[in-house]
């Protein structure tokens, strides 16, 4: 796999950053690359190379970058995002619109980077890096350029297809898999509602057996459905739907359900969100939806295992989206203050006030990315019962985000004020990890429960 990323793989990366309505000279691109090569370094892949990742390796970027597939698959992505998701993420955001064709360079079709199947075993048309730290390093570097078009990532690659391949069946992932890892269907999962939330066994979607046709009646509406809709009429492509299938708290069972499926529409798509709005979220709704039985999901009445154990990845996604994000507003906030003169002095970085912006920004970004992969490098995708530090990861990283964003802004005043300049986009992005996948307050709730667990109640 690591000499299939490396063909993919472009050369060195190299970034620009816009200050003061025009881009960087060489030397301050060069003067920043020498901060960057120092405090920086533990966490860049272009750093070192397959040859020379030996034990002299600084153990940080055997943390970041734990294999030779791991460093290749960084590069490839990083490269990718720099040359494709840059130059569009603004547009995007400002028009609310989903690139779809971009979207679907993801994936395994017409020479794509095969990464919409991230998890999912080759013989499906997946990747097969089924482990928690490619997941990370693929959302680290995609929500460093764009988190909206990294939230649609997320919905379809982990939330679907992930899903799919730990849960269904042999004839329900040879049917469906090879579409989603190609590129070819666009999707998601449908959890939430319009009065289920974090309290999502509290959902009333329903389906109900029926016997005439061997199949389950589906009605409902799902709320907050990322790729729910990719035109703003029609539905995605291919969803994975919990619904109730029983008189019990936890009679939950997964469905699938494909776009134009009939009773099956597009209630609303949600405009004007704060952030992520180059994601699409809609509301849909399921009007006695035929479901045949060869798209239930697992057993009947079982799916609330399923469903705890892809939340654990989800927020190991998020947590690495809100690294992403605090990576790329500590580089624009370093960036912007060493070279903006103010009161006689040629830049801001000599003032302690920015100092101390920076550098509680880049210490509370370390904690977080090594708090990231330090869980997720042992996290066995197929297990369940990680939620303490699953919970802890995304608690952590999602408030260090956006605090880090904020500060960015601070630095970078009525300039980081507006879009051109990324980070106000960033801070608004950062928001939404405090609330999807799990809200802090449920985060709070599910580690005390934890923590009081633990067998003696001491931590190791």
């Amino acid at each position: 796999m690591a000499s299939v990323l490396r063909r993919v793989a472009c050369g060195p990366t190299a970034r620009g950053f816009t200050l003061i309505g025009k881009r960087a000279s060489n030397t301050n691109n060069q003067r920043l690359a020498a901060v960057q090569k120092s405090w920086f370094a533990s966490a860049s892949p272009s750093n070192f190379s397959g040859d020379d990742y030996d034990d002299n390796t600084p153990s940080l970027s055997k943390l970041f970058n734990p294999t030779e597939d791991h460093i290749a698959l960084r590069d490839m992505v990083r490269s990718f995002a720099e040359r494709e998701v840059e130059p569009q993420a603004l547009e995007h955001n400002r028009s609310e619109s989903f690139n779809i064709p971009l979207f679907r360079k993801f994936g395994s079709e017409n020479g794509g980077m095969g990464i919409l199947g991230l998890t999912v075993p080759e013989e499906y048309g997946g990747t097969g890096l089924s482990d928690a730290t490619a997941v990370s390093i693929v959302h680290e570097e995609l929500s460093y350029s764009d988190p909206a078009l990294c939230l649609s990532y997320l919905a379809h690659s982990i939330l679907l297809a992930n899903n799919l391949a730990v849960n269904g069946n042999e004839d329900q992932l040879a049917r469906f898999l090879p579409g989603v890892c190609d590129g070819t269907k666009i999707g998601g999962m449908c959890m939430s509602e319009p009065n289920a939330g974090t309290d999502v066994l509290g959902m009333r979607t329903n389906a109900k057996y029926d016997a005439e046709s061997n199949g389950y009646v589906l009605n409902g509406t799902k709320m907050w459905i990322t790729n729910g809709t990719l035109t703003g009429k029609e539905t995605g492509d291919l969803f994975l739907v919990y619904a109730r299938t029983g008189e019990g708290r936890t009679d939950v069972t997964q469905f699938l359900v494909e776009g134009g499926t009939e009773g099956f529409s597009v209630g609303q798509k949600i405009e004007d969100k704060l952030g992520m709005r180059a994601s699409p979220t809609a509301e849909l709704v399921f009007e006695n939806v035929l479901i045949p039985q060869s798209n239930v999901v697992g057993e009947v009445n079982g799916a609330t295992l399923c469903m705890m154990r892809n939340l654990e990845i989800e927020r190991v996604a998020l947590a690495a989206m809100a690294v992403g994000i605090a990576r790329r507003s500590l580089d624009e906030m370093i960036m912007y203050a060493s070279n903006r003169p103010a009161f006689g002095k040629p830049d801001l970085y000599s003032f302690g006030q920015i100092q101390k912006h920076i550098t509680e920004s880049y210490a509370e970004y370390m904690a977080g990315k090594s708090y990231l992969y330090g869980f997720a490098n042992g996290l066995d995708l197929d297990s369940y019962g990680n939620g303490l530090d699953a919970d802890g990861v995304k608690l952590y990283c999602a408030q260090m985000a956006k605090n880090v964003a904020d500060r960015a802004i601070q630095v970078m005043g009525g300039y980081g004020y507006v879009g051109e300049y990324t980070v106000e986009r960033l801070w608004r992005d950062a928001k939404l990890l405090e609330i999807g996948g799990g809200t802090n307050e449920s985060h709070h709730k599910n580690m005390a429960r934890d923590l009081r667990r633990l067998d003696g109640n001491k931590l190791q």
